[in-house]
């Protein structure tokens, strides 16, 4: 079902059912990591936009609109993470009006099964003291032959924009 080119001429509808199903779901507690997760825009846009002004195919939009609810099912049921990585990212801040560039811890966390014969994996992500939150989503990742995790980096790729 997944494995296919997915048509795009059933966009629109099919981005209007996943935003309907992101709107409506509420934090949810992952086992994972110990922690309730948020489902905000910002993690909804990412599904759409690799950076903040290239958009994803929308072929590989449709795929994760159709994968969504398992992530969300990832989310809730997984006991362990296989990915984990800390880095530290600029971001813009407003401090007394103004806007300035301040350095902040991130840490990511990879959550990968196999539904219906589909490997996905579900990228959760925290700025600093923030909350965690959903970030992404990916179909039919690569994954290291080495399973325990390393703190550090373990993920493949790059998680800011996969």
């Amino acid at each position: 079902m997944y494995g296919r080119v997915e048509e795009t001429s059933d966009y629109e509808p099919q981005k209007a059912v996943a935003q309907e199903i992101y709107a409506r779901t509420k934090p949810v507690h992952s086992p994972a990591i110990g922690e309730l997760v948020t489902f905000t825009a910002e993690g909804f846009n990412h599904v759409l936009f690799k950076g903040r002004r290239s958009e994803r195919e929308r072929s590989s939009q449709i795929m994760r609109f159709k994968l969504l609810p398992w992530a969300i099912r990832l989310i809730k049921h997984a006991n362990t993470f296989q990915e984990f990585e800390e880095t530290n990212r600029e971001y813009e801040v407003k401090v007394r009006k103004r806007r300035r560039l301040k350095t902040k811890l991130v840490r990511y966390w990879g959550i990968i099964a196999i539904f219906q014969e589909r490997k996905i994996k579900v990228i959760l992500r925290k700025i600093g003291n923030g909350q965690l939150h959903f970030w992404s989503i990916v179909p039919a990742w690569t994954t290291n032959k080495h399973r325990d995790v390393i703190f550090g980096s373990t993920m493949k790729g790059d998680p800011e924009t996969d």
